[in-house]
């Protein structure tokens, strides 16, 4: 979408994106959320909740979630707004990422405070699914009179806190399968390990380790391969280190991660082990690594692609393309 293309509520939502996603490290088990005040500079008649215009408003105060058990994103763009530009906020729209939350925590409720603060219309991407809040704090800005928006950029606020949301929805993580195939479709050289990323394709490797929560391989892979599994080429903590063996079913696994609050799960497995999951539908997003350059004469077959896929993003790194592919909506 273009910026011409974008409408205001648009603009302001995807700033509250781009501030949301600065909590990928710290936020989580919480939700990455953003939230930005737009106050227009000239104040509108009482009564009239028209929002106001890219030209005649601006951002008076914005934040983030910055670390669980900390100040949520509303509570940090309330604190930003300067003192002079309090009385703006009796005319002002607040965006948020999130739905606000409506209930005591490790922190008081969001909606409360922004009923305290007086701002005139709120623009909500999307519902929090989680049990304690899902409409709640939306109800609770109506009943003091806020004018809601729900729904802009809904998508995009949905897939930022995919992991949240699978966590909260399915009781089990959000689950990742990940591998590197040769141009003909082999993960390895005659069952041997085979070099298939390049540099810059092995460090979006240890990045996505580093935002992802757990990362798991089979037994076979760890007995032959001895991988680290660690982020020695980004920076970040390490995922949490698990192997599965035969005796593990996932349905016992999946309920075991659930408990132990891992909201998402990269699995680096063989084939023997992604195809478990393909199996058992227990995957989310599948993320393909394809070197066109290099071709073997036999090894172990790459995974079949279930059929109910689609491409998310797809690129393109020398001879290295990355696809990621996502269940098709019914």
């Amino acid at each position: 979408m273009t910026d011409e293309a974008m409408t205001n509520d648009e603009r302001y939502m995807y700033r509250c994106l781009q501030l949301a996603a600065n909590g990928i490290h710290g936020a989580r088990p919480n939700p990455m959320v953003g939230a930005v005040i737009v106050a227009p500079d000239s104040p509108h008649a009482d009564g009239d909740n028209r929002p106001a215009t890219s030209a005649d408003c601006r951002i008076i105060g914005e934040g983030y979630h910055v670390r669980c058990g900390q100040a949520h994103a509303e509570v940090n763009a309330f604190a930003a707004v300067h003192p002079d530009d309090e009385p703006l906020l009796k005319d002002a729209t607040l965006y948020v990422s999130l739905e606000p939350c409506s209930h005591y925590g490790k922190t008081p409720p969001c909606a409360d405070l922004i009923v305290r603060r007086g701002v005139r219309r709120v623009v909500v991407g999307c519902i929090d699914p989680f049990s304690q809040v899902q409409g709640r704090g939306i109800q609770r800005l109506q009943d003091a009179g806020i004018d809601v928006t729900v729904g802009v950029l809904q998508a995009e606020c949905q897939w930022l806190n995919r992991r949240f949301f699978t966590y909260h929805r399915e009781h089990r993580p959000y689950i990742i399968l990940k591998w590197a195939q040769t141009a003909n479709g082999y993960l390895d050289d005659h069952f041997k390990p085979l070099t298939i990323s390049n540099e810059h394709t092995l460090m979006l490797s240890h990045q996505l380790r580093a935002e992802e929560d757990a990362i798991l391989v089979g037994h076979t892979t760890d007995v032959r391969e001895h991988p680290q599994l660690t982020v020695r080429h980004w920076h970040g903590p390490d995922p949490k280190r698990i192997v599965l063996t035969h005796d593990r079913p996932l349905p016992l696994l999946m309920d075991d991660l659930y408990q132990h609050q891992l909201q998402s799960l990269i699995v680096e497995g063989g084939r023997q082990t992604h195809e478990a999951f393909l199996q058992a539908g227990l995957w989310d997003e599948i993320r393909v690594e394809t070197n066109s350059s290099l071709t073997v004469d036999d090894g172990t077959p790459a995974p079949r692609l279930p059929a109910a896929v689609r491409v998310r993003s797809q690129q393109v790194f020398g001879y290295n393309t990355l696809v990621c592919y996502v269940k098709k909506e019914a």
